[in-house]
């Protein structure tokens, strides 16, 4: 097990010193702006939807490891899903980033299953949920400018 919990620590810094995705994006469609007023964790995430599928996906700004590792790997994960299939794995990975349920039941996450041992430390969880959140909100349009760690319940 321990073999394994190092391979995701090292998953996740690489993802935060090479972080995939990380521009701002001309032609996106929809972004949000999020923040984490706890940690300063502050960024942008693009979104270029056509035909109801996500082209491409990306992220611009500042954060811990955990947030910026984060937004990595989803940015990677969405690229090429539906506007439906994105909406299903936020729900997925929001339940496994706040323990609703166990993590076995959420193999097919691949490798987004690396940030599964944050939700045992609570005040990571924002960090690790920023991104995500702030995807949701776009593709959604549920608010105007951006999201805060704060107006969300986790």
């Amino acid at each position: 097990m321990s073999d394994l919990r190092e391979l995701y620590q090292e998953l996740i810094i690489d993802h935060n010193r090479r972080p995939r995705n990380f521009y701002v994006m001309e032609d996106a469609t929809q972004h949000m702006n999020g923040f984490n007023p706890l940690c300063g964790d502050k960024m942008t995430v693009y979104l270029k939807v056509k035909n109801n599928t996500v082209e491409k996906a990306s992220f611009q700004g500042t954060g811990c490891a955990i947030s910026m590792a984060s937004a990595s790997l989803m940015t990677e994960s969405l690229i090429g899903k539906t506007v439906e299939e994105a909406e299903t794995i936020f729900q997925t990975f929001h339940t496994l980033m706040t323990g609703a349920c166990d993590t076995s039941s959420h193999n097919h996450l691949g490798k987004l299953n690396v940030l599964s041992g944050v939700r045992d430390y609570p005040a990571r969880v924002k960090c690790a949920t920023l991104a995500w959140h702030a995807m949701h909100a776009a593709l959604s349009n549920e608010h105007p400018d951006s999201v805060t760690t704060e107006s969300l319940n986790e």
